[in-house]
């Protein structure tokens, strides 16, 4: 079976050299577990399944998040803030099951099996969502359900399969791009350029499926009723399913290498053990893995850094070569090779920029609550059609969909001839660009609701809220490809899921900040009585001063981000 072969199965010893090209030079696997060819696997033919799941799963996950809260505030008569608050906490919690995916995948199952397994928990997930929105018409098919209990049954079902949707894609989203990356032989320079474009282009594909979402899938929410409207998710998902198993023998599979939180624990550990150990000056000392070492075998070797001294300690040699050898293999938690402890080292490096990415995903969540709140108070009718509020994030969608094309064909290459640079800028500069777009954004919004309190409530459109939708489009073409690149480029061999997860992590952060500040604010501005800045009447409070915070406080974070991104290292191979 792939997946048991995934990460059970060893590599196979290389071809003589005059057939050597037709394999890859990574390592890679194919279905049955031998060295994969190269005009048989992976690439782009391998990608398209993958690229097609993404897009069902996006299709089916934007159906429902897209308008959630209009489910919950419309349907299940919840507040505005309340609402919202639920819709951050689970939109962060899809984001945070990730991590715990991947470490799945990078230590028991492998990625394939894990992205089977999560898609089928997605798909029944889906359903009991779906069967939320049944209860009411099974009451009136004589169900045994009273009327007075029917709210809490809906909430129940509801949430219960919402948070089964997390699960499911917990284990989907990181496995996904990282396994869609790993078609690329990084040894092959031709297909290590489709490498750099396939971020760009899985976004792209991301996006697509969100807008058709946001306005079909929504339109038919509103207009032909939530029972179909939440039943179409569960079948576009189940068609991502299929497609996933389909072309599973065109895929190239890399075998797991154990639990990388545990190598990570090994080194903090091992560290602290020989807290009064002075690591050497001369690296060369320090203890390193023989090249002909087992454990070596498909692991990329790492150079030591001369940064972050103290975990050199879990590989300072105090003893014998002999006895050192010996230690190493009995007590991983007491010597540790440089390798490991650099792969410790990479990971330090990137948190203090993952925090700062984290406060964009908290501006993000705004899309899906707050800026729709926004909209439900005002004027919804373009002409002579009535846009639903969720609809207008397609102005979101639409900017990173007519953007990703021109970065990738335009700009890349436009930029690599003044730069020199393969990517035409570095992945920090593409992300500090990218932060800059929450501040504008929550000044546009700002902007907005000052004139909306000042002309008759209800008279002015919605579309006026297009730029700040737009500003956030930008922030996302920039910022979550750019830094989805950049973790899983970071990335050594052993943790490239989990650091890929790292991106999916900030989005979880962002929108448990979101939830945060929101219960905050509420908090804050409603004592003595008082409706505060997001009362249930928008007309009664003022979101401008809560838009405007978020703006200030983008600008803090840009001042950290830009002062960790000058003093990042990248990683050495």
């Amino acid at each position: 079976m792939a997946s048991a072969s995934e990460h059970k199965v060893a590599l196979l010893d290389r071809p003589p050299a005059e057939v050597q090209e037709e394999y890859t030079t990574d390592g890679s696997l194919d279905f049955d577990g031998n060295p994969a060819l190269k005009h048989r696997t992976g690439g782009w033919r391998a990608c398209r399944s993958v690229l097609g799941t993404e897009f069902c799963y996006c299709l089916a996950y934007s159906g429902i998040s897209s308008n959630l809260v209009t489910y919950l505030t419309g349907v299940l008569g919840q507040t505005n803030v309340a609402a919202a608050r639920n819709v951050s906490t689970w939109q962060a919690t899809c984001f945070l099951m990730p991590i715990a995916g991947a470490i799945v995948a990078d230590s028991y199952w492998g990625r394939y099996r894990t992205m089977v397994i999560s898609c089928s928990i997605g798909v029944a997930g889906m359903i009991m969502a779906a069967l939320s929105a049944y209860l009411p018409l099974l009451v009136k098919n004589g169900a045994s359900f009273t009327s007075w209990n029917m709210v809490s049954a809906q909430v129940f079902v509801l949430f219960l399969g919402l948070y089964m949707i997390a699960v499911g894609l917990g284990g989907l989203r990181p496995c996904l791009m990282s396994f869609g990356a790993d078609q690329f032989d990084d040894g092959d320079p031709s297909e290590r350029v489709h490498k750099g474009s396939f971020f760009n282009w899985y976004v792209f594909n991301m996006n697509c499926a969100s807008l058709i979402s946001s306005t079909g899938i929504v339109w038919v929410q509103d207009h032909y009723g939530w029972a179909l409207g939440l039943t179409i998710p569960v079948g576009v998902l189940a068609v991502g399913l299929l497609c996933l198993v389909a072309a599973s023998r065109a895929y190239r599979f890399q075998r797991t290498r154990g639990s990388p939180l545990t190598r990570v624990c090994q080194v903090v550990v091992a560290a602290v053990r020989n807290f009064g150990v002075e690591p050497p000056a001369d690296s060369s000392l320090l203890y390193q893995l023989p090249e002909d070492d087992g454990a070596l075998k498909g692991v990329q070797r790492i150079d030591h850094t001369t940064d972050l001294r103290f975990f050199d300690k879990a590989a300072t040699v105090a003893v014998s070569d002999k006895e050192a050898v010996a230690l190493a293999q009995s007590s991983p938690w007491r010597l540790c090779a440089v390798t490991q402890v650099e792969e410790l080292k990479i990971f330090a490096r990137m948190l203090p920029l993952w925090v700062t990415i984290v406060f964009f995903y908290a501006v993000s969540a705004q899309v899906s609550s707050t800026f729709v709140e926004q909209g439900m108070a005002m004027d919804a009718t373009v002409g002579s059609v009535r846009v639903p509020p969720a609809s207008m994030s397609t102005f979101d969608i639409l900017t990173i969909v007519v953007l990703v094309p021109l970065y990738d064909r335009a700009f890349v290459p436009a930029a690599r001839r003044l730069t020199g640079r393969e990517k035409g800028v570095s992945d920090l500069q593409r992300i500090g660009a990218g932060l800059t777009m929450p501040v504008l954004a929550m000044a546009a919004a700002a902007i907005v609701e000052t004139v909306r309190l000042q002309v008759a409530p209800g008279k002015i459109s919605e579309l006026w809220q297009a730029p700040q939708y737009a500003l956030v489009g930008v922030g996302e073409v920039l910022t979550t490809i750019g830094q989805l690149d950049f973790f899983y480029n970071q990335a050594p061999a052993a943790m490239k899921t989990v650091c890929t997860a790292l991106g999916f992590l900030a989005i979880a952060a962002g929108n448990y900040l979101s939830s945060l500040v929101l219960t905050a604010v509420q908090w804050a501005t409603t004592t003595g009585g008082r409706p505060g800045w997001i009362p249930n009447d928008l007309n009664d409070g003022h979101l401008d001063r809560f838009f405007w915070m978020i703006a200030g406080l983008g600008c803090l974070n840009l001042m950290a981000y830009v002062s960790c991104a000058v003093r990042y290292k990248y990683r050495k191979a």
